[in-house]
């Protein structure tokens, strides 16, 4: 079995704002709040894609200067 991340959750305070944030702000696409029914249920899923790529390729691609990370 290959190890994967499946789902990331990050807690947030304000559930609704959270979700305009990331659906309207980020973009990233969603069905919305679903689980209001269930105490303590409430929960927004998104559809998220990421990558990972070498810094310095994606410095080279940018055309900026690569710069060290911070310590």
């Amino acid at each position: 079995m290959k190890p994967r991340i499946t789902v990331l959750t990050i807690g947030v305070d304000d559930l609704e704002k959270s979700l305009a944030f990331y659906r309207d702000g980020l973009g990233l696409k969603t069905e919305g709040i679903i689980g209001k029914e269930f105490e303590h249920g409430a929960v927004a899923f998104f559809c998220l894609k990421l990558a990972i790529w070498q810094r310095s390729d994606i410095a080279h691609e940018a055309k900026v200067p690569l710069t060290q990370p911070f310590d």
